[in-house]
């Protein structure tokens, strides 16, 4: 018997989720949220913010709006590109795009700080709307998690919110952040894959609002601003604070913060879910890396351990 998910092409992709990982570190995510409207009006706000500093613009959901295709070599993805070199951030730069194959995708293209495209997410489940274009949209493949200097992140686009494999592929893929641009706010959805998967989530959408959530699915921050505004929030996040389960974990929990109690702390305990958090206290320590040494499994490798180990007691093949 195959274990479920296998048809998927999902595996159980553990080993890396356990390295002690430590590039990633402390990152603030500019959402710039409007509905979708013309590039000249975009780009000067992207400048400005740009300018004030920050790692990564994250915009909505098809910014440019239905009657706008690009091309990775076009003049739009060459103006964004030029930001995102002058000014050294990452800028994720969501739109319809046409390739020699396919005649639109509903894409999120991330832009590194040389202004060099260094990855693209075709959105796995377009909206029924979005097949009666004309062109139609194509369906992307599976979620993609891409590298950056301040760790792991994964791309999802608005109706892939209702897919948790989408978010599940995302997490075994060793994200750290999860990056939504959208239509739409989704709320407690995206509360349920933070919760699951144990990743951070930061939006962009056309409400305008954006939301952040923890690593323990908690709300970390959320505004709303005017419906014809083009509204600029900015997220700092400790992206290598790490969670855990209590089993197995709470010896070398214990034994770590008593020799390393000044560098690190337990900053949360969740007494019902029987998980808690660490987070660094001094610059260049990191948490997760330590925890690493002192032989600690994160949560997210825990459970996908324990599920992998589970089902070949039932007698799935893997």
């Amino acid at each position: 018997m195959t274990v479920p998910g296998a048809e998927w092409g999902i595996t159980m992709m553990t080993d890396h989720l356990q390295s002690g990982d430590s590039t990633a570190c402390k990152a603030e995510i500019v959402s710039v949220s409007f509905r979708p409207r013309p590039l000249d009006e975009i780009l000067p706000v992207l400048e400005d913010e740009a300018k004030k500093g920050g790692d990564l613009l994250l915009l909505p959901e098809t910014s440019l709006g239905n009657q706008t295709i690009v091309e990775t070599d076009g003049p739009e993805c060459v103006a964004i590109s030029g930001i995102a070199e002058k000014y050294g951030v990452y800028i994720v730069f969501p739109v319809f795009r046409k390739t020699a194959r396919h005649g639109r995708l509903n894409s999120s293209i991330l832009f590194d700080r040389r202004g060099k495209i260094s990855g693209i997410y075709d959105k796995a489940y377009p909206y029924w709307s979005e097949f009666d274009l004309e062109p139609p949209t194509f369906p992307g493949g599976e979620a993609q998690v891409f590298t950056t200097d301040f760790g792991r992140i994964g791309l999802a686009i608005c109706f892939d919110a209702n897919y948790p494999r989408v978010f599940r592929l995302l997490a075994e893929k060793g994200a750290r952040l999860v990056l939504w641009s959208s239509a739409y706010s989704a709320a407690t959805t995206l509360m349920a894959h933070a919760l699951n998967h144990n990743y951070p989530i930061v939006t962009a959408t056309w409400i305008p609002d954006c939301v952040a959530y923890d690593i323990n699915g908690k709300e970390l921050f959320f505004r709303r601003g005017g419906e014809d505004e083009i509204f600029i929030n900015r997220i700092k996040l400790d992206l290598d604070r790490c969670i855990f389960h209590e089993n197995f974990n709470m010896e070398k929990k214990d034994r770590l913060l008593a020799e390393h109690g000044g560098e690190i702390e337990m900053d949360t305990f969740m007494e019902r879910e029987q998980w808690f958090t660490l987070r660094s206290k001094k610059e260049g320590v990191s948490a997760r890396a330590l925890a690493a040494q002192y032989k600690m499994e994160e949560l997210l490798a825990y459970k996908l351990r324990s599920e992998k180990e589970i089902d070949v007691k039932r007698g799935f093949k893997l």
